[in-house]
Formats: C-alpha cells, structure tokens, sequence
C-alpha cells in the first residue's frame, strides 16, 4: 500500500472505493481536511493519480476494509456496488460503516445493505447534491439515510468533503431526496441551453445572456455552474458525464412511474440528454445539451471550439 504523504495527526481513517469525479474530490478533501485516506479504483490512472494528492493506495476492496472503519463508496454502476459488498463482506473485517454515496435504485442498494448486514456491517444510503466541479471545492449537501446513530457518529467525516448533512430519516430517503433534487437539475440544465440559445439565435453574446441571466430573477445553480461552458462552446471540463447522467435519468424516471407522479418537465428533457448521447457527447458534460439544441436551432458561432 502506497503511504501517504500528508503530515500532523490524522483525525482517522477513511476507506473510499472508486475514485472517479466523486469520490477523488471526497479524497483530496479528506486529505487536506486532516484525514487518513486509503483508496482503492480499478483504473491505474486514477490511483496513481489519487496517490500524487497523498491517499494511500489499497490493492483491493479488502485492503481498504482492513485499514478502515468507515468506508464510502463511490460507483459507476449498480453491479460494482454489489460486487463491493460482497467483497466487503467476504473480508470477514469486524463491524464497518460503509457509506454509499452514488445515485442507484433504491432496490440495488437495498440488496447491497442486506449483503452487508448479513456479514455484520452498517450501509447507510447518502447521496450527494452537487456537480463534480462543487465536489471539487467541497460544495456538497449529504443526504443522509439510515442508522442515525452511525450517521451522527460520522458527521466530522462528512464535514471534510461536504459543506451540510442531514440525516432524513429511514433508509433510502436519501435516495428519494436525490431523485428530487437530480429532477430539477435536469430541468433546469435543459432549460439554461434553451435559454442559452433562444439569446444566441436572436444576436446576444453568449458572453452578454450569462452575466444578464446570472444578475437576474433568471438565475439558479444549475445556470451558474453550466451556463459558463454553453457560453465556451466547450464541454471537456466534465462534472456530470452524459453517459453517466443517462442511468441517473433511468432511475429517477422510472421511480416516478413506480410511484404514479406525473413529470412533464422532466420527460421533454430526455430525448434531449438522448440526442447528446447520439451525437457524440456521452464523454462530455452534460451542459453539451446546448450544442443539441444549437444544430436544432442553426445556430452559427463565429468560432467553435473543438468539443471532440
């Protein structure tokens, strides 16, 4: 295990697997907050990567389990969540609190929680709200769910990456709040593009519609953090990939159907999101909804910048 290079006291140890957008801007602010941070990615990259900003760098998901009594996942994907706690709990470690912070359904994380339990362990289900650009700075608001005496007990952990935590309630609340907050993110992405290029279509600077906008009753987060890249043309800076926003797009549509809520909004945004995807944006953030609805609208800048 690479040691970190970090100095002073630690305040404790910290397990994050996956270190991807999310889960690297936890470890470098848990680093700089005063935490022991051990890491563990698949990718190469990323752990040599994460090992320059001072996270020691696990072998493997057992190694991380071994080091730390508090382990936050990170991940892509429903079956990387699963396939986690299984190792976790194969590790036969004594009782962790794994902290599971990405956006899923609240039946995959629920059959990660029952792995877990069986093997003795605490899951708690806390999204986060905010981009990966806020994760960067530590811009974060926790919604916590789940055990809330594991929850209080970690709050100073949660401080290091994040800026508020609630504990609302039982879990998979945290996932719902989620779903509530990723469907006006949504909304409101869409709708900067199309406010976006409504100016740019009719003769404003791009430059011009954003400072307006941002100085008006127009104005959100979503505007502030995305409209910057519509007004470059370019969407290399990635804090939400396309392609990953596409499964959180699945999964808050098809939990509103589950539970019978209309989301009439919500709905003419995604074959939006679904046109950035075909073409050609999937790696790209997912402010590249503009570009879409520029081609719709024959929208001719006098310089683009390279977005491939």
């Amino acid at each position: 295990m690479a040691k970190s290079k970090s100095k002073g006291k630690s305040k404790g140890a910290v397990g994050i697997i996956g270190l991807g957008i999310m889960g690297g801007s936890f470890a470098r602010n848990l680093v700089k907050s005063g935490w022991r941070v051990i890491g563990f990615d698949i990718s190469a990259d990323k752990r040599k990567e994460l090992a320059k900003a001072g996270v020691e760098i696990a072998k493997d998901t057992a190694a991380v389990t071994a080091a730390a009594p508090v382990i936050i996942t990170s991940l892509p994907k429903p079956e990387a969540l699963i396939a986690t706690a299984k190792e976790i709990y194969a590790s036969k470690a004594p009782r962790r609190i794994v902290v599971e912070c990405s956006t899923f359904t609240i039946e995959d994380k629920e059959s990660a929680e029952k792995i877990l339990r069986s093997g003795g362990h605490t899951m708690l289900d806390c999204p986060v709200s905010g981009t990966g650009s806020q994760a960067a700075t530590g811009d974060l608001v926790i919604y916590a769910s789940g055990d809330s005496k594991a929850i209080a007990k970690i709050k100073p952990m949660f401080a290091g990456f994040s800026r508020k935590t609630y504990d609302v309630g039982v879990f998979g609340n945290g996932s719902k709040m989620k779903y509530v907050a990723n469907l006006l993110v949504a909304i409101n992405n869409v709708a900067s593009a199309e406010a976006m290029v409504l100016g740019m279509k009719s003769g404003l600077d791009p430059k011009t519609i954003f400072e307006m906008i941002q100085s008006g009753a127009g104005n959100s987060r979503v505007f502030e953090l995305r409209a910057p890249m519509m007004v470059k043309d370019d969407y290399t800076n990635v804090t939400m990939k396309c392609s990953v926003w596409q499964k959180d797009m699945d999964v808050i549509g098809s939990f509103a159907k589950k539970i019978g809520v209309p989301t009439p909004l919500f709905s003419a945004t995604e074959p939006v999101y679904a046109a950035a995807l075909k073409s050609g944006h999937g790696e790209h953030d997912t402010a590249a909804v503009c570009a879409v609805l520029e081609a719709e609208a024959g929208v001719k800048r006098a310089k683009r910048a390279a977005r491939r």
